[in-house]
């Protein structure tokens, strides 16, 4: 059987692609040590989705590693080398706030553990297609000088605007802010970027929007629709930082997203980038997504405004998906930000109101 190694393997994105190419006949390596119960507390653990993803899948090991660690990263590869056809890496520290507390840490597992997988792929499986769940955010805040108009309820840009169908990899990642974060990431995305240039690997850097989905461990340092819609069920305080609450976000589904890696797979190329995220199609401002959370649930969220945004952070940001979808013609979006909510709440509903939030 061949085989498909996933790091982040609990995770929301790893998760999902460990269920979908289980389903498309790959023999699973899942690379997950759990570090973001140490991110963000013991409430955001995925431990208990790796221990679903091992009972329900005959077909998926378990691997207790941390991608820091190259010897034994290097030991996966071997162990499996010559039947891999398939790298997916989704593992990261993912919050702009933390990685300001640690930032060694964050550039250890960002970058450092992405040259690990690189340099395992090249040695043990250099023709399988190497998927890198990148990030917007290595545009730092070059999106904040786009001319926004403020409306009612979002910030959005004139019609007539190059960028007003959606942000493309024309957009310079030079000359900005990006949160130690976005610089860990920038510098992760790049290494793909060259392993694909310098050793004709079929490389892709996917730069996602928000990503999200009913999976999505949500906590108050990342992941917001998922966090904002536990809020609303649980009766806890949220804050929103900045920009009157009018900061607009694409969010893309983790099917979604993980229908895009299938594409690639399929005809992979060497060091390909793509903005990828919810585009025109889902998309919503902070004010915006509050509405939703409330006509789903049937509840009201208690929420103050916040003075300060995040360093870094983005007042819009919406993904062109065109350049993707010229390439790979068949993907198309099933899910937007009504949809996305909806699920969240129904399936975690029982869970996030049985236990304090």
């Amino acid at each position: 059987m061949p085989i498909a190694i996933i790091t982040g393997a609990g995770g929301l994105i790893g998760s999902e692609a460990v269920d979908h190419f289980v389903g498309q006949g790959f023999d699973v390596v899942g690379i997950e040590n759990d570090m973001r119960a140490r991110f963000f507390g013991p409430e955001s653990s995925t431990s208990h989705v790796t221990q679903r993803l091992v009972e329900e899948h005959k077909s998926f090991k378990w691997e207790n590693v941390d991608i820091r660690d190259a010897a034994e990263i290097m030991r996966i590869f071997s162990e499996h080398a010559g039947s891999i056809e398939l790298v997916i890496h989704t593992a990261a520290q993912p919050s702009h706030d933390w990685a300001a507390t640690e930032p060694q840490t964050d550039f250890g597992v960002n970058a450092n553990g992405t040259l690990n997988l690189l340099e395992a792929a090249r040695a043990h499986a250099i023709d399988a297609p190497f998927i890198f769940t990148s990030t917007n955010k290595v545009y730092g805040d070059t999106p904040n000088r786009l001319p926004l108009l403020s409306l009612e309820k979002r910030l959005e840009l004139p019609e007539d605007h190059p960028y007003y169908k959606g942000i493309d990899t024309s957009m310079s990642i030079d000359v900005s802010t990006h949160s130690l974060f976005g610089v860990s990431k920038a510098a992760a995305d790049l290494l793909v970027q060259e392993y694909g240039y310098y050793f004709d690997m079929p490389t892709v850097c996917f730069r996602g929007g928000c990503l999200t989905g009913p999976q999505h461990a949500g906590a108050k340092l990342h992941g917001f629709l998922a966090y904002l819609m536990k809020c609303t069920v649980t009766g806890t305080h949220y804050t929103i930082f900045g920009y009157e609450g009018k900061q607009v976000r694409d969010n893309i589904h983790s099917a979604d997203l993980i229908a895009a890696f299938d594409e690639f797979r399929k005809a992979p190329r060497p060091h390909a980038v793509y903005n990828i995220g919810g585009g025109r199609f889902s998309n919503c401002s902070m004010l915006e997504a509050i509405e939703v959370c409330e006509k789903v649930s049937g509840q009201t969220l208690s929420w103050e405004m916040g003075e300060a945004p995040r360093i870094g952070d983005h007042r819009w940001w919406i993904s062109d998906l065109a350049p993707f979808q010229a390439d790979y013609p068949e993907f198309k979006l099933r899910y937007g930000v009504e949809e996305i909510l909806q699920e969240m709440y129904e399936q975690n509903l029982e869970r996030w109101t049985a236990a304090p939030a």
